[in-house]
């Protein structure tokens, strides 16, 4: 996982990096974040185009494209790592009009009572307004 920011009440958000680290995050929040980041894994790198040259060099930048073109997928703990909040933001965090932000807390329940303050802070890191009217998606 890759630091993000701080977060009142001793919380962090990190970036969830690896298939692994998604298939905790499910089974710690219960959840299915690990079908959407892998799903998003496999669209971000089949639209990879492999630079011509030896078959070996091919894919040296593919990771790279992956991580730039998938949506973000974070994760937000507590000073003692415990998982309390999951969100998807569009790739590299930028405003599109078009992404549906996701953010949901264990068991796919509202995590906005609790940690508003939290995705607030993640909001402001990225430049972005994360309401639980735009990102909560079981209202």
């Amino acid at each position: 996982m890759q630091y993000v920011c701080d977060a009142p009440g001793a919380k962090t958000w990190f970036r969830i990096e690896t298939e692994g680290e998604a298939a905790l995050e499910s089974d710690a929040m219960g959840h299915a974040v690990e079908k959407h980041f892998r799903n998003a894994w496999e669209a971000a790198s089949n639209s990879y185009q492999s630079v011509p040259g030896p078959f070996i060099e091919r894919n040296i930048g593919l990771r790279a494209h992956v991580q730039r073109a998938m949506p973000l997928f974070l994760t937000l703990r507590d000073a003692e790592g415990k998982t309390l909040v999951t969100a998807m933001l569009p790739p590299g965090g930028r405003r599109d009009p078009g992404f549906r932000i996701i953010i949901v807390g264990p068991e796919n329940r509202d995590p906005y009572p609790e940690h508003e303050e939290a995705i607030a802070a993640l909001g402001h890191y990225f430049g972005l307004t994360l309401t639980r009217a735009d990102c909560y998606p079981y209202r």
